[in-house]
């Protein structure tokens, strides 16, 4: 507990203590009154509950003033997501409405809106390769920029997708050893989690269960979102219709090496929803919570009882 102002506690010490007094000799020289005209005076409950509620209310509303604050743990979502878009050529299938990459972007968009700025939100593009569009930050509005300016291009690499986002997690390049040398220490950040959004189809690149290991080891959950349908669709690449199917069982394998979930996403509805069940971080933040109000109250509560106790007894305000 603390106060904004505390020299109006003492200020309210003082003045509840000189009512009080005051309060004592009044009666004191209403007794000698009675006295001297030969009446006894009432005294008991009835004659001091009224008073000291005023008293009290009077003493509370001084506090009131003084500002006080108390700290409270308050549950807030925070950390670090990572959005991994796959912008491969199979990610233009119509499967899904407009197509899998559009419809990925649509979802993400309003997820990345309705986040609170303790939230850092980074972008990855990857096909065969992955390249960071927007470093992880709490800057959302750019953030959407850049999942709006992904295009779909190349082959599909999901561990090269991993190795991305940790890259941009840890801050410095993140790579798979040759074996058998151990694989790198890029530190523990459990408050990162990284959102694969994919068909789940993988062309080559560096062994996606090894990356989720890696993941893993960091304390990084990855969460995959599978973006299309089991019965999938038709592409055009260079000419040539090319099938392209979602790849559940890959996608399940990478969320759960990581402690993360698979979310199948298998229109825009699904996309949103998938979004919303996102395992995000919930920490608890210590924070000043003004009493003022609570106080406030109090004091006219103290009031309005003594009014009413004096009103029922005494048939009037005394």
């Amino acid at each position: 507990m603390s106060v904004e102002h505390p020299v109006l506690i003492a200020v309210a010490v003082l003045v509840g203590a000189a009512c009080a007094v005051g309060l004592r000799r009044l009666h004191r020289e209403r007794t000698r009154a009675y006295a001297a005209a030969g009446v006894t005076a009432r005294g008991g409950l009835r004659r001091w509950l009224p008073p000291v509620l005023f008293l009290a209310a009077v003493v509370f509303l001084l506090l009131a003033v003084a500002r006080p604050q108390v700290t409270l743990g308050v549950p807030r979502t925070s950390g670090t997501v990572m959005l991994a878009f796959d912008v491969s050529n199979s990610m233009g299938a119509d499967d899904i409405a407009p197509n899998r990459l559009a419809a990925a972007q649509n979802a993400a968009i309003a997820f990345v809106e309705a986040q609170p700025d303790t939230v850092d939100i980074g972008v990855i593009a990857f096909s065969q390769g992955a390249l960071s569009t927007h470093e992880p930050g709490n800057r959302h509005a750019e953030t959407v920029d850049a999942i709006k300016r992904l295009r779909v291009t190349g082959g599909t690499s999901l561990g090269q997708a991993i190795l991305g986002s940790l890259t941009a997690i840890v801050g410095r390049p993140v790579l798979l050893p040759e074996p058998p040398a151990p694989p790198p220490d890029v530190g523990y950040h459990a408050d990162a989690t990284i959102v694969l959004l994919t068909d789940g189809e993988d062309t080559g690149g560096p062994d996606v269960l090894q990356a989720a290991e890696l993941a893993s080891n960091a304390g990084v959950h990855i969460q995959t979102v599978g973006v299309g349908t089991v019965e999938g669709s038709t592409v055009d690449i260079d000419g040539y219709q090319v099938a392209t199917a979602l790849n559940e069982d890959l996608l399940t394998q990478v969320a759960t090496a990581t402690g993360g979930a698979y979310h199948r996403a298998a229109d825009a509805g699904a996309l949103d929803a998938a979004y919303r069940d996102l395992d995000l971080r919930t920490t608890i933040e210590p924070r000043p919570v003004e009493l003022t109000g609570p106080v406030v109250a109090f004091a006219l509560l103290l009031l309005v009882a003594g009014a009413v106790l004096t009103i029922h007894w005494f048939g009037r305000i005394v």
